[in-house]
């Protein structure tokens, strides 16, 4: 069964980790999928290997113009948008309060929370004239709670923000059939992940492994799973919510 045949989705960061797996996925169920990065070369050769159903867009997803670039091609190419993934984002510099740069803390801001007004305010004209959307809008953990290993003031604000933000478009756009939905992701086997810690979260002699109930680091494939749910009918009386795919990390 295709889950999300008749869907026409953006997804930002697609050109790898979790991005890249929830591309592959979508149109494994179906759907019609805008690959949105700014990575060239990795977004257009993973579009030329999942075939006619994918598209390669450079999107920078702090610029506006991009934004309705993506849209407008998306269109013509595929029809009106009806899913969004907002799930690029940077991890920022691991910094306390006291030592975080000024410019670091608006540039976190920029791309993780700005970004995810961007892009609504870009698709939902698309879903109006559709007349039904998803949005999911990815944060973390760190949205949540104060995440294990990450002293990052902007990191959190940028995804508690999200909470907020999606809460609010929910409630809006909720009568116009557009649902919107968070995703709060715990540690995740990304390059992002791995670049900030390493292949089992370790930091500093502290190990997430011992933060986590199952016991292990999940696969992208493992978020995966929630996003497809979110993009498809079955969700269709979902919005508004938290759905946190962390392991049990956050039961304490």
């Amino acid at each position: 069964m295709n889950r999300l045949e008749n869907k026409v989705a953006i997804i930002t960061g697609a050109s790898r980790g979790m991005g890249e797996a929830h591309a592959r996925e979508f149109i494994a169920q179906g759907a019609k999928v805008i690959l949105a990065d700014i990575k060239v070369d990795l977004g257009q050769a993973l579009a030329d290997e999942l075939g006619d159903n994918a598209l390669f867009i450079k999107l920078d997803i702090t610029k506006p113009e991009d934004w309705k670039n993506a849209v407008e091609i998306g269109e013509k190419t595929f029809g009106n948008i009806n899913v969004l993934v907002n799930n690029a984002g940077i991890l920022g510099p691991v910094a306390g309060v006291m030592d975080l740069k000024y410019e670091d803390y608006l540039k976190v801001i920029e791309i993780n929370q700005h970004s995810i007004l961007l892009g609504m305010q870009a698709v939902i004209p698309s879903m109006l004239k559709a007349g039904v959307g998803s949005i999911i809008n990815v944060s973390s953990i760190a949205g949540i709670v104060a995440c294990f290993g990450f002293p990052n003031v902007a990191y959190m604000a940028s995804k508690f923000a999200i909470r907020g933000m999606t809460k609010g478009a929910a409630f809006e756009y909720g009568p116009k059939n557009i649902r919107v939905n968070s995703m709060h992701p715990g540690f995740v086997l990304t390059p992002m992940m791995i670049e900030a810690t390493d292949e089992d979260a370790s930091k500093e002699g502290r190990s997430a492994l011992d933060e986590i109930p199952l016991g292990r680091i999940s696969e992208t494939s493992e978020l995966t799973g929630i996003v497809v749910f979110l993009a498809s009918d079955e969700a269709s009386f979902i919005t508004g919510q938290e759905h946190i795919v962390d392991g049990g990390m956050t039961i304490h």
